[in-house]
């Protein structure tokens, strides 16, 4: 089986990455799958205390979801899709370890949606994330949620309906990087973070990860209720499989 997810174990300290540099690491189902599995791994592993979550190459962390996957999507496959998401989710925000996001490059859509779950951020000056998701025909309904949590309303409503994608100052200054360092640098740097935070005392990280996912939880639910009657509705519209065959073939006409 072709492995989409690569783990790399070092010592108190585990490193997920993601691995579709081909594609700018996209999100498919396989990718999706694998990653639940290697959370939930790493999660039931004693001799580990944090993660670190990364993209292979150096062009991204991850452009979101691999359109020429959602362009098959009608409503009852784009519920199935919104299913795999609140698997995934679920995961995270459940993990009782510290996750860092070890950002490469950029960080779009649903990967934004999952770098900001994580824990920490670390990242370069050429790092951008955002949600650019109208732009490609998408509804956003988690993204806002989490965004909401995080940013709060004004720039939610901002990042969401102009699809724009942030550079890192802009990131680093709302909080959502926490330090940006060279390029050359990031997963070192965040090793050394996962290994303060791997060396902290393991009950109380749980008890503390536990309360910060309790506090947003029926939210949450709420969001995932939401996003399965929405993406129903935009992809039975076929507008959201129009405007991703447009942006397929756009991108092939600049290769050719």
């Amino acid at each position: 089986m072709e492995r989409y997810i690569l783990i790399d174990r070092q010592d108190a300290v585990a490193v997920i990455r993601l691995n579709r540099p081909e594609v700018l690491n996209a999100w498919h189902a396989p990718m999706r799958s694998q990653l639940v599995d290697a959370l939930l791994e790493l999660q039931s592993d004693e001799a580990v205390g944090a993660i670190v979550l990364t993209g292979a190459g150096d062009r991204a962390f991850c452009a979101g979801q691999d359109f020429n996957e959602a362009k098959t999507f009608d409503g009852d496959s784009g519920s199935e899709w919104i299913a795999e998401w609140e698997r995934l989710y679920d995961v995270i925000r459940s993990l009782p370890k510290p996750l860092i996001a070890a950002l490469n490059g950029v960080a779009a859509g649903s990967a934004f949606q999952v770098a900001l779950l994580c824990d920490f951020r670390i990242g370069h000056a050429g790092v951008r994330m955002g949600q650019p998701e109208i732009n490609s025909g998408i509804a956003s309904v988690t993204g806002p949620w989490i965004m909401w949590e995080t940013l709060g309303l004004a720039r939610t409503t901002d990042l969401t309906l102009s699809g724009r994608l942030m550079d890192a100052a802009e990131c680093h200054s709302i909080g959502i990087i926490n330090k940006i360092v060279s390029a050359e640098s990031v997963l070192d740097v965040s090793l050394s973070l996962a290994r303060e935070l791997a060396a902290k005392p393991p009950i109380a990280m749980r008890l503390d990860k536990q309360w910060l996912r309790e506090m947003t939880e029926a939210r949450f639910r709420e969001c995932l209720d939401a996003a399965v009657r929405i993406h129903r509705e935009a992809y039975a519209s076929g507008e959201t499989a129009q405007m991703m065959e447009k942006f397929l073939a756009e991108r092939a006409a600049k290769k050719t």
